[in-house]
């Protein structure tokens, strides 16, 4: 009986010492996308509050795609709405497997987990909630095999 409540106290804390050792994240998120696609036209949002507008930041974007996805790249149009409502669109594309088809990033079984840098140093001139919208840029209307799409915001120091 004591042996249980020593594993349910790890188990407990153990994610909670993780969550607390990665003192540079300021924000992280994964969207699920639909279950029957991505539709070119849906957007996935991120309300991210900022309060440091002295350090620079790096941000990524987190991908997990099914291994029957049928392209080797994801193309994303991102775009990122200060708190002034001043605004950044960029296109950027995602490597998700190499030129012989092995897929990158980690995971068992039929789904790979990936996190790629979108920008280094950036530098949030305004304190406030900035909103970061990202849509596929493929071009098939409905995109199959992308299941979960996420932003992380971390520190650079």
């Amino acid at each position: 009986m004591k042996r249980q409540y020593i594993y349910l106290i790890f188990f407990l804390i153990t994610p909670a010492l993780f969550y607390a050792c990665d003192k540079n994240q300021v924000f992280e998120k994964n969207i699920s996308v639909a279950a029957n696609g991505w539709n070119k036209d849906s957007v996935i949002t991120f309300n991210v509050p900022i309060s440091d507008t002295l350090q620079n930041h790096n941000i990524f974007i987190n991908v997990r795609n099914d291994i029957k996805y049928k392209y080797s790249n994801l193309w994303l149009f991102v775009e990122i709405n200060q708190p002034d409502n001043n605004s950044v669109i960029d296109t950027f594309d995602v490597t998700l497997a190499n030129p012989s088809g092995k897929w990158l990033g980690e995971g068992f079984g039929g789904v790979k987990n990936q996190q790629v840098i979108f920008k280094r140093n950036v530098y949030f001139p305004r304190s406030g909630d900035y909103k970061i919208n990202i849509r596929q840029g493929m071009r098939e209307n409905i995109l199959k095999g992308i299941s979960d799409i996420g932003i992380r915001i971390e520190k650079n120091e």
